[in-house]
């Protein structure tokens, strides 16, 4: 198939402008008659069906939370970037551009990325008007402070707790919505099947999480704004019920899914600690504002320290390897996620690492609290060195905090066109759920730049591109039969999972793949490895579907049995990740290929051969998934080696 990104015409800085200039609209009585579900109320989500409902349109909004606030997008805490050049430093929309393009390592598409940029400046009006406590420096104006991969300080936040403030912005403004009755909410909640009917998406099949009870819901248009799929690899930063099935709902009813080999390994997370642990946890990349990070420059005391037989403050300065400052010092620590990962790794794959595993490195804020007092760090960083030492119990004043890559966002996801339209008319798909934006590696701050200008400022002007079209078409009742047949589909699988009955639990199953997925498709890939993860994966399947055991029934309440629904989506997703890997002969972003590296071991892309997204096409539950290829064109930036030294 031919994927059609529909980008406007004319110049860059002009195309959004012309788009709005030249869309259908809806006009305001006939909204009314037009439904629209948004699944997932994240920021993305939230924002989205706050619009919809406040332009008149009828709106059913989906969580599995017992409420949107609880949605992942809590638990974002440096801050959200923003071309405003408070700091009079020197930036730009064309900068924040430029920063977001070369950040993804050229892998993004330039006009999704420059309306990102344009619209930015409105999200930071739009959440001040909500009353979001954005920190505030002491002239009055809000305060910024800077994030990898960029040499100015365009990032605002609200202490370490950006993402919730945010979050809660844009949960009053739903709220507000399903008060005046515009906005339907449905919590705990499950999407299980999307409806098609005649070519396109009319209506979703949800299951109630806590009765069991499967329910048909139609609409002119269906949302997805569902996150991402880090939990593939079972340990990750994501919320244990943050999953990736709704988007494989997708891709099983013709949604491409492109590049799913683009997952981003945060740098300061707490080091995995046993082999019990459910989940990993964010320390923000705001810390390294004001923390250096070092591993010790002699091996004997790295052996030292992970003997437990030296401290970290025993090591004098000069016998400290801050290695960010000296392998990249036009950017130091504030180098780009991808980039201070594969450094962190590389240190401790040399001998250097620290810990009890020998699989971490130092975020150190002596050096600041001695220049700007304990007080400052504790009004920047308090809520964020509290939660370290409660996890941890040590205290990150006195004593340097450990930190390792993790698994964190996903840029992949359902691919869309510059509507956020996926190859499915009527259904789209925002915030993490898509691919857009960023590429190959995701700059900091930037997830919940994108979520809320996908749902304020985006999906309100091109979906009403959509549904002019559409003012005419009758609501459905449920009873037809495409409705049925997806209910009848969705009940199938949760019997077929439950009839198994074997001896392996979900979690069991699940931290399996987690290994496969974290060993050869995670920080450092090589072709050997993704083969054998495929066949591995492919083994995980077959034990899953012969051997996993689900106490309980389809009926009332049962966690094994979502958990095991949403594991088969992993698996699937796994596969595909594995595939896309395999098939990019080169090194670009959070996609680290061995060997595709330059002499000094940074990422060594492939231009001529791979500038383009890759876009996997379902094929049936026992056929290899094919890819098409839509080639990204750079007319205003010109595409180099990345620099940050």
């Amino acid at each position: 198939m031919k994927l059609d990104s529909r980008i406007p015409q004319g110049p860059l800085a002009k195309k959004w402008e012309n788009y709005k200039n030249n869309q259908k609209l809806v006009n305001p009585s006939n909204k009314r008659n037009l439904d629209i579900i948004v699944v997932g109320t994240g920021l993305a989500g939230a924002s989205a069906a706050a619009s919809f409902g406040e332009m008149g349109f009828k709106v059913k909004s989906f969580t599995i939370q017992d409420s949107p606030r609880r949605a992942h997008s809590i638990a974002a805490q440096g801050g959200i970037n923003a071309a405003k050049n408070y700091p009079n430093d020197g930036d730009s929309v064309h900068r924040l551009f430029y920063d977001t393009v070369k950040g993804g390592d050229y892998r993004a598409r330039e006009a999704n990325v420059y309306r990102l940029a344009q619209v930015s400046n409105d999200i930071i009006d739009q959440c001040v008007a909500q009353g979001v406590p954005f920190a505030r420096e002491y002239g009055g104006l809000l305060d910024n402070r800077s994030f990898g991969g960029a040499q100015v300080s365009r990032t605002f936040y609200a202490k370490g707790q950006t993402g919730q403030q945010l979050l809660i912005g844009a949960y009053q403004s739903l709220m507000r919505q399903v008060n005046a009755g515009t906005v339907d909410l449905h919590t705990r909640t499950e999407i299980v099947e999307i409806v098609i009917v005649n070519g396109k998406a009319r209506g979703v099949i949800a299951r109630n999480l806590v009765t069991g009870e499967f329910t048909r819901h139609f609409a002119h248009a269906v949302v997805l704004a569902t996150g991402g799929y880090g939990n593939t690899f079972f340990l990750s930063t994501n919320a244990m019920g943050s999953n990736g099935s709704a988007l494989i709902k997708a891709f099983e009813k013709g949604a491409a899914f492109a590049n799913p080999c683009f997952a981003q390994i945060h740098p300061t997370c707490i080091p995995v600690h046993g082999e019990f642990q459910s989940k990993l946890t964010l320390m923000s990349e705001s810390l390294r504002n004001d923390g250096r990070i070092w591993v010790p420059k002699k091996k004997e005391d790295a052996e030292a320290i992970r003997a437990n037989t030296l401290k970290p403050t025993d090591i004098k300065e000069e016998d400290r390897d801050y290695y960010l400052e000296r392998r990249y010092p036009a950017f130091g620590n504030l180098v780009p996620r991808d980039v201070a990962s594969r450094a962190a790794k590389e240190r401790c794959d040399a001998g250097f690492g620290v810990g009890a595993t020998g699989l971490a490195v130092y975020l150190d804020f002596k050096s600041s609290i001695e220049r700007l007092g304990e007080e400052t760090i504790r009004s920047r960083y308090g809520n964020l060195f509290q939660m370290y030492d409660k996890i941890v119990d040590d205290n990150p004043y006195e004593t340097p905090m450990m930190i390792y890559p993790a698994i964190h966002y996903t840029m992949g996801g359902i691919w869309v066109d510059y509507e956020l339209q996926t190859t499915v008319p009527g259904l789209f798909a925002a915030g993490e759920a898509n691919f857009s934006d960023h590429g190959a590696n995701r700059l900091g701050a930037s997830a919940l730049m994108q979520g809320l200008a996908d749902g304020y400022f985006v999906l309100p002007y091109t979906i009403q591109n959509y549904l002019a079209d559409d003012i005419r078409t009758p609501r459905m009742t449920g009873e037809e039969k495409e409705f049925v047949d997806a209910e009848n589909a969705a009940k199938a699988k949760f019997e077929k999972i439950l009839a198994v009955k074997g001896n392996r639990t979900v979690d069991n199953l699940h931290k399996e793949l987690g290994l496969v997925m974290w060993d050869f498709v995670g920080m450092a890939r090589n072709k050997e490895g993704l083969q054998h993860a495929i066949e591995r994966i492919g083994e995980i399947k077959k034990e899953f579907w012969t051997n996993v055991k689900i106490p309980g029934t389809t009926s009332g309440m049962n966690v094994e049995l979502e958990k095991a629904s949403r594991l088969s989506d992993f698996i699937t997703i796994g596969d595909l990740m594995a595939r896309d890997a395999l098939q990019r002969e080169e090194s670009c972003g959070g996609h680290f290929r061995e060997e595709f590296q330059t002499e000094e071991g940074e990422a060594l892309r492939q231009d001529e051969a791979f500038a383009y997204a890759a876009c996997w096409m379902y094929q049936g539950e026992n056929n290899a998934p094919v890819m098409e290829k839509e080639d990204l064109t750079f007319d205003v930036v010109k595409i180099a080696q990345r620099n940050y030294k």
